[in-house]
């Protein structure tokens, strides 16, 4: 289970809205739907799997999202979280999948899958093997809005409060969750 939710950043200070993320496949279309939110203001957008992980996505005008991942092996093995790591670790995870799938670990010749194909849920789990059970991404993604990196690695429990303490944003944030 997911939960997920905005905060824009305006004039008036932090509005917060939780959103659904059926109709988003691709970083373009969560970054597509911050900027709904909001035109020019800054946009974060906040996504946690039952405390499992939590990624966060800082949305600005035009410019590329920026992307934090609490700890991306748990993350890529679900589709939200596989997106974010996929699009942090980018030719580097698909470099590791490769390594990954041509080690003889199941005594095969040359690691061939024993069916001679691999499925999509041995593939999903081989990126997710890739990809380390650490923080990856931006650490600074917050930086400049009153987190410092040090504080983001060290959030473990309720991070998405923690950090919306921080921003200054914990009781419009309270209000959607």
């Amino acid at each position: 289970m997911y939960f997920a939710a905005l905060l824009a950043r305006t004039e008036d200070g932090w509005e917060a809205s939780d959103t659904e993320l059926d109709d988003v496949e691709s970083l373009s279309d969560l970054a597509e739907l911050a900027r709904e939110a909001s035109d020019d203001d800054t946009v974060i957008v906040f996504i946690e799997q039952e405390d499992a992980w939590f990624g966060i996505v800082r949305v600005e005008g035009e410019e590329d999202p920026r992307i934090y991942v609490s700890d991306g092996a748990a993350a890529a093995r679900s589709s939200y979280g596989e997106m974010l790591t996929r699009e942090i670790l980018g030719d580097d995870l698909d470099d590791l999948v490769d390594e990954l799938e041509t080690l003889d670990l199941d005594g095969t010749e040359d690691g061939e899958p024993l069916d001679g194909d691999t499925d999509e849920d041995e593939a999903g789990s081989v990126a997710a093997e890739a990809v380390p059970a650490a923080p990856v991404g931006d650490r600074l993604i917050l930086a400049d809005l009153g987190m410092s990196p040090e504080d983001l690695l060290a959030l473990d429990t309720d991070a998405l409060a923690e950090i919306a303490e921080a921003l200054g944003a914990a009781e419009v944030l309270e209000a959607v969750r």
